[in-house]
């Protein structure tokens, strides 16, 4: 309702549609629009309200709605029109007659024939429907009702158990489980009213336990279904999948199919091209089915990005996500078709994520990758996938997918590296090592352990690193794998450096060195003669750490690996500085900062920024040291490392 004096100007509108899924509170927000509207004098003529029951086996029709309307008008018995046609013509004429404004509440219509014949005959009255479908094709002014926010959520519980017993402390205690009941409820008021009750009856025992009993099911609705039945204070019986059942039921074939497949995507959020693929369909066909069921509030859109760039992905509330499973479950022909739609999505994921890979490893020289033109393209198409990507690799632990999810976790690693994103890359590493160990195939289980070696030394969690690159040198030496174990002993060098065994880096980077210079790799090689540079700083052998980072710069220019070469630039730059050469310092910190600027590698760009200060200082150039970190705290703030934007400012007020 808007707000203001009681004329035509202040309500513009006749009609008003408050749309949303079942459950989440369209009712209770009529029935509360309705007593405030009447007591701020809008609707002196009094309200009329009719439940439609849209979604019952028995929908009330219109013909029978305007009975109750003329029998609330006062129009009864024998004064009661014989024919339908004639009891509309009463019910509009009785309403054109009525000189105070009235308030027509059509309460839970599922088709618009429950509620057309029941529109007045006169602009005069205003009316509400309210609806799981949005009724795109009238002219209505729509209000569509999402979830309630996480405050909202455990408010609501917290002053339900409240306004029973004052003395029921548990929300207060247990601020934690009732934090993460209202998250298994997804924050849906229906689930949460049901919620309450059930603690309301469990008084004695804790939210703690029901969080549990809910965890343990993997299914909300099974346990809240099970709990305290009642009904709200319109009647309606608190329980949750029948409202999912009959917003399912009532859906053509087509769009049934989507929903239950889409129930089994990875992910919370999927992008119209993988349903696509998760459902075999055109994208254009897969757009069109999307928006039908986002019209009935069991899909909602979610636009990330701005203007024409931006893109539409596509959520499924967890409890409605969780009735799709059961669906699913519960039919064998359904299962297949999951199963097969589960294959095609992780083919999807696989072949886009090799190509966005190949195209963050390019080098000149290589053959140009599919679809991606630029690193840009695949960071943004990784970035909008991330959370299904993730999510499939962990289909890896089921034999049907293992094959498909480990190599989709092979092509991963770059970008999760590039991004920071190191506890999904533990995540990821983790179930493609768990996958390839079970299946016996040792190489992978390689691979998989030097990734998940990588990103715990990068999450500070060195000892079990050095563990997992042990475990990986160790399998490509059984194999005879050469190149794969100069990789290991590389990795392992870094991870012993992290512990301070530095001279054992030493010793695993020369390995490294040597085994790539034997195959040949020159690109390899360059990493590790930069590697093995690192380690000699920490030795205080400056003059042969830097006639190692020459050497890896060399080849690097020569292959024109050009990320590599920056950060050779930049850790060159560090061993100038401690052999005295400043000058020549803050040139290779510059070359090493333009060229991450040119990859919008900001994490790197602020590291170059940082030891580009730290040199300045070194020359006591104070307006140069603020300078440089005061870009390096924009650099650090674009990426996900607020560790280092916060330590990056607090030098900066040191300086005031």
């Amino acid at each position: 309702m808007t707000s203001g004096e009681a004329d035509e100007d202040a309500l513009p509108l006749l009609i008003f549609a408050v749309t949303g899924m079942g459950g989440i509170g369209k009712t209770a927000l009529a029935v509360e629009a309705a007593h405030r509207a009447r007591a701020k004098g809008w609707f002196p003529g009094g309200t009329l309200f009719v439940d439609l029951r849209g979604y019952d086996a028995d929908p009330v029709t219109a013909d029978q709605a305007v009975l109750a309307l003329l029998d609330a008008l006062g129009v009864r018995g024998q004064d009661l029109p014989p024919t339908a046609e004639r009891r509309y013509d009463t019910y509009r004429a009785l309403l054109a007659a009525q000189r105070d404004r009235m308030l027509l509440i059509l309460d839970n219509a599922s088709d618009p024939s429950q509620y057309l014949p029941l529109l007045p005959g006169t602009d005069h009255h205003r009316v509400l429907i309210t609806s799981r479908d949005r009724p795109d094709a009238l002219p209505v002014r729509l209000v569509d009702l999402g979830i309630l926010g996480p405050d909202d959520s455990v408010a609501l519980v917290g002053r339900a158990l409240y306004d029973t017993d004052e003395r029921d402390v548990r929300p207060a205690r247990e601020a934690d489980a009732l934090r993460e009941l209202t998250d298994l409820c997804d924050h849906l008021p229906l689930a949460l009213q049901i919620a309450a009750a059930m603690l309301r009856r469990r008084r004695h025992r804790s939210i703690a336990s029901l969080v549990a009993e809910i965890k343990e099911t993997e299914d909300p609705t099974t346990v809240l279904d099970n709990g305290s039945r009642g009904t709200d204070q319109y009647g309606r019986s608190l329980v949750l999948r029948p409202v999912l059942e009959t917003s399912y039921r009532r859906l053509p074939p087509d769009q049934a199919r989507l929903l239950r497949l889409l129930a089994l995507a990875p992910g919370a959020e999927t992008g119209t091209e993988a349903v696509g693929a998760l459902a075999d369909l055109a994208e254009g066909t897969a757009l069109s089915l999307l928006e039908d069921l986002a019209a009935t509030h069991l899909v909602t859109p979610v636009r990330e990005g701005e203007g024409a760039a931006s893109e539409v992905r596509w959520r499924l509330h967890d409890l409605v996500r969780a009735y799709g499973v059961g669906v699913v479950a519960g039919d064998a022909g359904s299962r297949e078709e999951g199963e097969a739609a589960r294959e095609r999505v992780l083919d999807f994921y696989r072949r886009w994520a090799d190509a966005a890979d190949d195209r963050l490893r390019w080098l000149p020289g290589r053959a140009q990758p599919e679809r991606f033109g630029d690193r840009g393209g695949a960071l943004a198409w990784f970035d909008g996938e991330r959370a299904g990507l993730v999510a499939a690799v962990g289909w890896a632990r089921e034999e049907r997918y293992r094959d498909a999810a480990a190599g989709l976790a092979e092509c991963l690693s770059e970008y999760l590296a590039w991004r920071r994103y190191f506890d999904d890359w533990i995540t990821v590493a983790g179930a493609a090592r768990e996958a390839a160990h079970g299946a016996g195939d040792r190489r992978r289980e390689a691979i998989a352990s030097n990734n998940l070696g990588i990103a715990l030394r990068e999450a500070g969690r060195v000892a079990e690193a050095i563990e997992a690159h042990t475990h990986a040198r160790d399998l490509n030496q059984h194999a005879g794998d050469r190149r794969r174990e100069a990789i290991a002993w590389n990795n392992l060098g870094l991870a012993l450096r992290h512990a301070g065994r530095v001279a054992e880096s030493i010793e695993a980077h020369t390995h490294a060195r040597d085994l790539n210079q034997h195959a040949g790799d020159r690109r390899r090689e360059a990493t590790a003669w930069n590697n093995l540079g690192i380690a000699l700083q920490e030795t205080g052998r400056v003059a042969e750490a830097i006639e190692a980072h020459t050497h890896a710069r060399d080849l690097d220019r020569d292959i024109g690996d050009r990320h590599g070469e920056a950060m050779v630039w930049g850790n060159l730059g560090i061993a100038l500085r401690k052999a005295g050469r400043l000058e020549e310092a803050i040139e290779a910190h510059g070359k090493a900062l333009r060229i991450h600027e040119e990859f919008d590698d900001w994490y790197r760009a602020g590291q170059a920024l940082h030891n580009m200060a730290v040199t300045h200082q070194t020359a006591r150039r104070p307006a140069d040291v603020r300078a440089c970190l005061l870009r390096a705290v924009d650099a650090f703030t674009r990426v996900n490392a607020p560790t280092e934007a916060a330590q990056t400012r607090a030098w900066i007020a040191e300086l005031d």
